[in-house]
């Protein structure tokens, strides 16, 4: 297990922000994108399409990695953003990950907001830099939507405030052991399958003993239960404190019982073990990344405790920011 470094806390953001709006992966439709910009007008934020944030193509990107690269690195350089935010994700951001230039991103740290396809970019910057990830909406997959952004987290954690999120954000415990009712440990995750295919890659993420979140859209229970399986024996649970699934959109078996997605879940974790050689607590219905509602906003690299008696909560414990 590589060793974790000390976070690299960006400045937070000050009223009235600049925010760089890019898309580092696949396009979205146009309506979408001036949707979510005027909502974040509406916030007070002052949104900046990158140069090339509009291309479509080639195939199902958003332009060439070249042009996707270079708005990226223009958006942590310009003195005039204070944040970062993905259009959207689907896929493509992985070609960016060879080429991504780490000494300018450490100079001029920054939120940058996104999920999905975007978490092998988050967990790299994360994991290289320590960079907090930023595991919260994007323009044209959120804020374009009504109630689509879960506003308490989303301002808390830009103001560098700890916070916590609970049954109300969709958060339920679905496996504990009454001598582990709170688990500690450093927040880290994203989107279960990128998490996949970043294995046996330089860019592999570093979940090991970590609280995990895991999220996904679209996957069948049954490939969810190989995803896991795969994350299981390459070693990568190995010393988890516990384990927080998101809302898992999209992801039940077309006329299965509603449970048996958990059931699933459960199955492929049996027997999995925490630091303490105790069964680790698992959740399941966070909603953050894809989900039905409010998205909640999740800053991976720090320090936080999930609480599984009496009311479940997971709470940040540290800032992600420099207030």
């Amino acid at each position: 297990m590589t060793p974790s470094i000390p976070l690299l806390r960006p400045p937070a953001p000050p009223s009235g922000a600049g925010i760089s709006v890019l898309s580092p992966a696949s396009y979205a439709n146009q309506e979408r994108i001036e949707e979510g910009l005027d909502s974040l007008c509406e916030l007070g934020f002052k949104p900046r399409l990158g140069p090339h944030s509009l291309e479509r193509g080639p195939l199902f990107f958003a332009g060439t990695p070249s042009h996707r690269l270079a708005d990226l690195h223009a958006a942590f350089s310009n003195p005039h953003t204070s944040l970062i935010a993905a259009i959207r994700g689907g896929y493509g951001s992985n070609y960016l990950l060879p080429r991504i230039d780490l000494a300018l991103i450490r100079q001029h740290p920054k939120p940058l907001f996104a999920y999905s396809d975007l978490t092998a970019v988050q967990l790299h910057l994360l994991d290289q830099l320590g960079l907090p990830a930023f595991h919260g909406p994007m323009v044209a997959a959120d804020f374009d939507r009504t109630d689509g952004v879960h506003m308490p987290s989303l301002l808390a954690a830009l103001a560098g405030q700890p916070y916590g999120v609970s049954a109300e954000e969709g958060l339920r415990i679905i496996k504990t052991e009454p001598s582990h009712s709170v688990v500690h440990g450093t927040l880290y995750g994203g989107c279960l399958s990128i998490l996949v295919a970043l294995l046996g890659t330089p860019w592999e993420p570093q979940t090991e003993g970590k609280l995990l979140f895991i999220e996904d859209t679209g996957a069948k229970p049954h490939q969810i239960d190989r995803m896991l399986w795969q994350l299981r024996h390459a070693g990568k649970l190995d010393g988890v404190v516990g384990i927080i699934f998101g809302e898992m959109l999209n992801c039940s078996a077309p006329g299965a019982d509603p449970e048996f997605l958990e059931e699933a879940i459960l199955s492929a974790l049996d027997g999995l073990q925490g630091p303490a050689g105790i069964d680790i607590p698992i959740a399941f219905g966070l909603q953050s990344g894809h989900v039905t509602g409010p998205n909640v906003t999740l800053t991976f690299g720090v320090d936080a405790e999930l609480h599984t008696t009496g009311e479940p909560r997971l709470e940040l414990l540290e800032p992600a920011v420099i207030a």
